[in-house]
C-alpha cells in the first residue's frame, strides 16, 4: 500500500464529502495511471467493494449497482483515465469526475449526500491508496470547495483550481508526496 503525506489544514473539509470528491478525483495527468484505489480517506468504489458487489449495505452503493451493475464494483482499481497527458479536465465532463467519464463507472457519478466517508480531522493526514498494478503515471488528489453539495452532480469548478498532492508513479518506487 502506497502512502502520501500532507499537512493541509484543509483535510478537515472531507469530512461530510464522503471522500469521493478526493479520491476518484485523482485522475491521470501523466501517460498513465496506477491502478488502485484510496482507502483512507475511502473512496466510494472501495467502500461500495468492501461490502461485497452483489449485496451493498449503503443505499449510496446500492444504488450505484443499480444504475451500473455489479462489474464497476469488481473492477474497483480501474477507475482512471489512461494518456490524458495532463488534460483530464477537458476530457472529463462535469458531472462524470467520480466515474472518470468511463460509462462502466457511472452509478459512482451518482449525486447523494449518503456516501460512506471517512471521518477527518485538521491536521496532519496519511492518505493510503492501494495499487493493485503499478506502472508509471501521475494522479492528483483535489479537495472540494467550500460549500460544495454532494447531492448536486461534482464539477470541476466545485473542486480547489490546484491539486493538494501529487502522487508520481513508476514500476519501482511507492507513491510520493508531500503535497
Amino acid at each position: 500500500m502506497a502512502v502520501i503525506r500532507t499537512a493541509r489544514r484543509k483535510a478537515a473539509a472531507i469530512v461530510a464529502l464522503g471522500a469521493a470528491p478526493l479520491a476518484l478525483t485523482g485522475l491521470a495527468a501523466a501517460p498513465s495511471a496506477a491502478h488502485g484505489s484510496l482507502t483512507d480517506p475511502v473512496s466510494r468504489v472501495s467502500a461500495c467493494f468492501a461490502e461485497g458487489p452483489e449485496h451493498p449495505k449503503w443505499a449510496a452503493c446500492v444504488a450505484a449497482v443499480a444504475a451500473g451493475g455489479t462489474q464497476a464494483l469488481y473492477d474497483w482499481n480501474g477507475v482512471n483515465i489512461a494518456n490524458a497527458a495532463g488534460q483530464h479536465r477537458q476530457l472529463i465532463p462535469d458531472g462524470k469526475l467520480c466515474s472518470a467519464g468511463n460509462d462502466k463507472f457511472k452509478g459512482l457519478d451518482l449525486p447523494r449526500a449518503d456516501w460512506p466517508a471517512t471521518k477527518m480531522k485538521a491536521g496532519t493526514h496519511t492518505f493510503r491508496f492501494r495499487a493493485t498494478a503499478p506502472h508509471r503515471g501521475t494522479f492528483e488528489l483535489y479537495l472540494t470547495r467550500a460549500g460544495y453539495d454532494p447531492a448536486k452532480p461534482l464539477k470541476w469548478s466545485d473542486l480547489e483550481a490546484k491539486p493538494f498532492a501529487t502522487a508520481p508513479r513508476s514500476d519501482h518506487d511507492g507513491l510520493a508526496g508531500p503535497a
